[in-house]
């Protein structure tokens, strides 16, 4: 069984009935939407043709927010709906990034993810959802798309429908009839300032990159509007991760790199301990209820990147503990075992979040294959730039920080520059160069700071590259973070 939709677009009339319908039935917050009708125009006066879409979650077959859910809040239904439990969200908003629909929202009031459930209250006492009640023309036609006798099963083999962003492969269940391509496809055509009704909602004000090509005389006249939900504590978490990842990934080498003394014997370790905290504090700190954290151990989603990488920071942290309890009961043999193995989950806590990045698949630019080999060298230039802090100069430390830099420095161009396969990944890319911080562009700037400042540094001051290391990459993470957010996905 599998409840769907099909919207006939021949007949709609873009009337919001459906919207309306939708917020009084499930008490919609102001300003959020679970079903909403894009307006897209193409033309020039007086020859303008206008398309409406009908957006809302789509069911999906395969559910990308399903599986990243850390803690089991959204479950595929044996009726097919993709339900969320509102009082099991933790607020983290991973669901959203995984969407490749933007149909899902955060309630500010109570902090918890919301979406369309098919009105399932509604249809387990045989009603039908309220926007398909409701609309005037019949447009929405909603029933379990698996019985060959309802009539949404057979328009779908009767007639020609699409749905949304197929190359996702989710296998939605939301299916067109008559839908435009300029509607289906977000980021064809432009966003001007002012809607119809109103000014465009605020939360992404970038201007439109000029090398991601828009459709001429094309325009999005009335969409609902999608914030930039994860933000500086994400691009942060991911320095300080590098940082810990990084100074364990060398640990075991600490004497052949130059570090002597308690610099070579206990460093690395409390560096570790020290920034993986400052890591998990940001993470807990950007859930929307933090307080409830700890249901990532009550009701772990162990398909989840978020649990499983909670887990390897767990491991590495305990490993890493118990390496410096060694090393200062005097057991340095053992000490030295256990920074081996530290330096293996270091790979790890590294590189993790490039899978729990490919699982958000609404955000094409994190799903790059180079992801995981790029935060494995940001870790060594992290790594090698602290210890540099503690030598000054060393020959060997000073090859790994540039070997750290190139890498990094090549990947991120690649990022830029390289080929993307989807619309998406190619529009997120050329955001790149449009998100600021502190006023300057932060894709350059980071890597002008981070890679040019600090390897001119390396020869006339090596102990200072830390500085313009840090703050170049977390310049970098921050248009990283962001660019990916921007594209439109509705």
């Amino acid at each position: 069984m599998q409840y769907g939709f099909v919207i006939d677009h021949d007949s709609c009339i873009g009337c919001h009935a459906c919207t309306v319908a939708c917020k009084a039935e499930n008490d919609v917050p102001v300003g959020n939407f679970r079903t909403w009708v894009k307006y897209t125009e193409e033309g020039t006066f007086p020859d303008i043709k206008r398309d409406f879409l009908v957006q809302r979650c789509n069911h999906c077959s395969d559910a990308p927010c399903v599986t990243i859910c850390p803690v089991n809040a959204l479950e595929k239904r044996p009726d097919g709906i993709v339900d969320l439990d509102r009082d099991a969200c933790i607020g983290c908003r991973a669901c959203m990034q995984a969407c490749p629909y933007d149909a899902i929202y955060l309630n500010e009031d109570s902090g918890a993810a919301e979406k369309c459930h098919f009105c399932a209250h509604r249809v387990e006492v045989g009603l039908e959802p309220a926007c398909s009640v409701v609309c005037p023309v019949n447009a929405i036609i909603a029933g379990d798309l698996d019985d060959p006798d309802s009539r949404v099963a057979r328009l779908s083999r009767e007639r020609e429908t699409v749905v949304r962003r197929p190359e996702q492969e989710t296998n939605p269940n939301v299916r067109y009839i008559g839908a435009s391509d300029l509607a289906l496809n977000p980021g064809r055509a432009a966003r001007p300032e002012m809607y119809l009704f109103s000014e465009r909602p605020p939360a992404k004000p970038e201007a439109w990159p000029a090398d991601a090509p828009l459709t001429p005389n094309a325009r999005v006249v009335l969409d609902a509007g999608h914030r930039v939900e994860w933000g500086w504590p994400v691009a942060l978490y991911l320095v300080t991760k590098g940082i810990a990842a990084g100074v364990a990934m060398l640990a075991p080498l600490a004497g052949r790199l130059g570090l002597t003394g308690n610099a070579g014997r206990i460093a690395p370790e409390v560096i570790a301990l020290i920034f993986l905290a400052v890591t998990c504090f940001l993470l807990v700190e950007d859930l929307a209820r933090p307080m409830r954290f700890y249901r990532l151990i009550t009701r772990p989603n162990w398909k989840s990147w978020l649990v499983r990488g909670g887990v390897l920071l767990g491991v590495f942290g305990a490993v890493v503990a118990a390496t410096l309890g060694l090393r200062l009961a005097g057991m340095d043999a053992a000490a030295d075992a256990g920074r081996w193995l530290g330096a293996a989950l270091g790979v790890g806590v590294a590189g993790y979040t490039a899978f729990l990045f490919g699982q958000c698949k609404g955000r094409d630019l994190w799903e790059s294959p180079l992801l995981l080999p790029h935060l494995i060298a940001q870790a060594l230039m992290c790594g090698s730039a602290v210890f540099l802090a503690f030598t000054g100069r060393h020959t060997a430390l000073g090859l790994v920080f540039v070997i750290g830099v190139l890498g990094h420095l090549a990947f991120a161009l690649i990022e830029r520059r390289g080929r993307h396969e989807t619309e998406n990944a190619r529009q997120a890319a050329a955001f790149l160069s449009v998100v600021r911080l502190w006023g300057i562009p932060a894709y350059a700037g980071g890597l002008i700071v981070g890679g040019a400042v600090a390897l001119a540094l390396l020869a006339a001051w090596p102990a200072g590259v830390i500085v313009p290391t840090l703050l170049g990459l977390y310049l970098y993470e921050h248009a990283y973070v962001r660019a990916a957010q921007l594209p439109p996905l509705s």
